[in-house]
């Protein structure tokens, strides 16, 4: 089996991990917070967005554009079991989650 297909199937075996993450911007105190079902994949497409100047919350897309991209961090926030839920049932438990880090963190949602 040649490497690529190696990486392939590991990647499609990989346990994913839903959760709450934030994005924090230290420079101006501003946090966004939101939930994912794969907290391993979620910044790069938070930072794609970014990049491209297109990420829907304004905000956000306003702290990246003036402070660029070295003044965010993101951060996992907090691992949400959902193991045997189905797909509403995962994103009820992630929305009261998110809800939760949002009140929690004076932080503003991102969806």
């Amino acid at each position: 089996m040649s490497g690529r297909k190696a990486l392939l199937r590991e990647y499609k075996e990989r346990k994913v991990e839903a959760g709450i993450y934030a994005v924090r911007c230290p420079v101006t105190g501003q946090a966004w917070v939101g939930a994912t079902a794969d907290l391993s994949t979620r910044q790069n497409g938070i930072w794609f967005s970014l990049r491209l100047g297109s990420h829907r919350d304004k905000s956000l897309q306003a702290a990246w554009n003036t402070h660029g991209a070295e003044a965010l961090a993101f951060e996992a926030v907090e691992a949400v079991d959902v193991e045997g839920l189905d797909r509403f049932g995962r994103d009820s438990r992630l929305k009261e989650r998110r809800e939760h880090w949002i009140a929690a963190m004076n932080a503003t949602g991102l969806l």
